[in-house]
């Protein structure tokens, strides 16, 4: 036997084997969230080669943990997760709580990428808390030592949110302009919006209603509401090595 093979008899080791190569349940993750379209799925994990997630679209497929539905070549065809996919939801979900109330949020905080930030923050948006009409949100990301940079959130009725990475020319009703770290921070949890805007880390400009009620349509992420322990009294949250 190789050193590196499992014991498959084990039930760990058999799930494992499943789900242990590199991004697998980020694929998953996205896939659960909505996410159908090669492109798309791309885009919820932006660290991905296109090569390395056809590889691990087609590994999933034959594990039978997805199905591809519809035309010929990835970019015509949809990728859905079956029934036994399904039925990891809720452990990966707690795998996430378990990483977001014990690991130092500083550790996560090292590693930011605002592409992946906005996709998840697009599609977190409560639409019946914004203007009835068409609106325009831009976002203004500064990451030390990189430039700026710019994205827009484009909302029209009927239709799901758009996001863009260059200007198309609309006309803008808010401006959100802070660093990532900052956005990320209030928009995990480990912070507050009202905390990082006093603190001067996040500026708004522009519809005055739009802005006082950013807490109400801007939906924090869902791993926001998971306490973290006292550890005032014991040892600290795990730490990076």
């Amino acid at each position: 036997m190789a050193e590196s093979a499992y014991p498959l008899f084990c039930p760990v080791a058999m799930a494992a084997e499943m789900l242990e190569p590199r991004w697998t349940m980020l694929v998953l993750c996205e896939l659960w969230s909505g996410s159908t379209r090669f492109s798309q799925i791309q885009r919820g994990v932006p660290g991905m080669s296109p090569g390395l997630l056809s590889k691990r679209l087609r590994d999933l497929e034959a594990k039978g943990l997805v199905a591809r539905i519809g035309g010929r070549g990835k970019e015509y065809s949809e990728y859905v997760t079956t029934p036994l996919a399904d039925e990891l939801e809720p452990v990966v979900r707690q795998l996430g709580e378990w990483a977001h109330r014990n690991i130092n949020s500083e550790v996560s905080l090292e590693h930011l990428n605002a592409r992946l930030l906005m996709w998840n923050i697009r599609r977190k948006i409560n639409r019946l808390e914004l203007p009835r009409h068409n609106c325009v949100i831009q976002f203004t990301l500064t990451d030390p030592p990189h430039d700026p940079v710019n994205y827009w959130l484009v909302f029209k009725a009927g239709i799901e949110p758009d996001l863009c990475y260059s200007d198309q020319g609309f006309s803008v009703d808010l401006f959100i302009v802070g660093t990532l770290r900052a956005l990320t921070s209030a928009w995990m949890g480990h912070t507050s919006f009202d905390r990082e805007i006093a603190d001067g880390n996040i500026t708004l400009v522009g519809h005055e209603i739009m802005a006082r009620s950013l807490t109400r349509w801007l939906v924090t992420s869902s791993y926001a509401a998971v306490r973290r322990p006292d550890r005032t009294t014991g040892s600290g949250a795990i730490a990076a090595e």
